[in-house]
């Protein structure tokens, strides 16, 4: 097998996004079914994004591996070059037709992400990032003045270098930070437990017990999309446990071209796993005494029976 060509991937992943994307901006999600819970939801146009994904990455590249979220048995990586997609990110937003929703194309060799494609169909984010070539978002430009009656809004794409602020500021400490987390969709039992109590750390006020007291906490919906924005430097931290190699292989290497880093979601995990379930993901210019200080708010330990 030969050498895999990242921009040729790169570009074909961009095609996909951009083909698959209208088929969700206009789709109305009304057959939902549930998986583990109901907070965890699948529709039709889930599958059907995924069909056509699927069916195109083995078309043109017989030879890889696929991993997609409605179709993996075991949500566990190999070696092998591997596509690795989510195609909703943020189905619940998609659901209640709130526009944080994202397609996550990855493409990952020796359980490391090469290239990394995430977009946003309802408002044309393109993220993109290539394994040593940076990270970029392409987005349209907001026009100067309306157009006249009758005539067409002409949108015109603008490409920046990730982060968009540039050199990043440093981030002294947590009190500083803007940070965010996500429910995730086990809602009982040691990790839920391990969620809430780090929640209220990180609120608290740092004269008491643990407390971080950062700025503010955000929950948006999207794993994939959450990285971008650390990517960007608009978010500083985010923390999750429960979601897959599908929700994060692609927006890990984009945060990671932008300057910043992900590790793991637990105490002393330099080295995660892509697929170990649990992350902290900072931006450019949070260093790693940040990732220890959270790492000390943090009540308890993520455990997935899966990855342990």
């Amino acid at each position: 097998m030969t050498d895999p060509n990242l921009q040729e991937i790169r570009d074909f992943l961009v095609r996909l996004a951009q083909e698959a994307g209208p088929k969700i901006t206009s789709a109305n999600p009304s057959t939902v079914d549930t998986k583990k819970n109901s907070s965890d939801l699948v529709t039709e146009t889930d599958k059907a994004v995924e069909d056509l994904i699927s069916s195109s990455c083995r078309s043109e590249y017989p030879d890889y591996t696929f991993l997609g979220e409605e179709t993996s048995k075991s949500g566990r990586l190999t070696a092998s070059p591997t596509f690795v997609v989510d195609p909703i990110d943020g189905t619940t937003n998609f659901v209640h037709a709130h526009p944080y929703v994202s397609i996550s194309l990855a493409f990952v060799q020796d359980f490391k992400p090469l290239v990394g494609v995430v977009y946003n169909p309802f408002t044309q984010h393109l993220y993109t990032a290539i394994k040593g070539d940076g990270a970029f978002l392409t987005s349209p430009q907001i026009p100067s003045s309306f157009p006249a009656d009758g005539e067409k809004v002409i949108s015109t794409y603008e490409k920046r270098r990730l982060p968009l602020r540039q050199p990043a500021p440093s981030l002294p400490d947590l009190s500083h930070a803007l940070v965010t987390v996500e429910y995730g969709n086990e809602r009982s039992g040691n990790n839920w437990e391990c969620k809430i109590g780090t929640f209220n750390a990180l609120g608290r006020a740092r004269t008491e017990q643990e407390g971080a007291m950062v700025q503010s906490v955000r929950s948006l919906g999207s794993a994939a999309l959450n990285c971008c924005s650390v990517a960007r430097g608009d978010i500083d931290v985010y923390w999750e446990g429960g979601c897959w190699a599908w929700d994060v292989a692609a927006g890990w290497i984009i945060v990671e071209e932008a300057g910043g880093m992900v590790v793991g979601g637990n105490k002393g995990e330099w080295e995660p796993a892509v697929d170990g379930r649990r992350y902290l993901v900072l931006r450019s210019g949070a260093g790693k005494e940040i990732a220890e200080e959270f790492w000390s708010k943090i009540q308890g330990k993520l455990v997935y029976e899966d990855t342990d």
